[in-house]
């Protein structure tokens, strides 16, 4: 599978924040001014097609560790391999790029697909983010 891999200014952001919109605004009731957080000009940003836009996720630098976020999947093609795929390439960039440590902060039903990754969790209790609950995790690159 093939991801894009582009910033802010690229052709390929306004299909990623859609499917982005999808998800977590229309399906989960975050606030688009939660969602649109003024942070996606300083983040690199991917997208899978297949053919149209099914996964899509940012990464940014977070204190020296490499910060993923707003990883999403069309609810329509979920459990298919692209939650893996997009990961996959963000992990990818994340070494030809020189970053050992990636964070995250996972909602916990999802917790145990990042854990499959080799992700941990990293804080005692979930913590609320847009009124839904989240575990901060982390893994090393090897």
């Amino acid at each position: 599978m093939d991801v894009a891999v582009f910033d802010r200014d690229d052709p390929d952001f306004e299909p990623a924040l859609a499917l982005r919109t999808r998800v977590f605004v229309e399906e989960q009731d975050v606030p688009m001014d939660r969602e649109v957080d003024g942070l996606d000009p300083e983040a690199t940003h991917f997208l899978l097609r297949d053919p149209d836009p099914v996964a899509v996720a940012r990464v940014r630098d977070h204190e020296g560790d490499l910060k993923v976020e707003r990883v999403a999947v069309a609810r329509e093609r979920r459990g298919e391999g692209y939650g893996d795929a997009v990961m996959d390439a963000v992990e990818s960039w994340a070494r030809e790029n020189g970053y050992d440590r990636l964070v995250l902060d996972a909602q916990v039903p999802v917790v145990g697909f990042y854990e499959g990754r080799g992700y941990t969790v990293q804080d005692d209790e979930p913590f609320d983010d847009a009124g839904i609950p989240h575990r901060r995790m982390a893994t090393r690159l090897g």
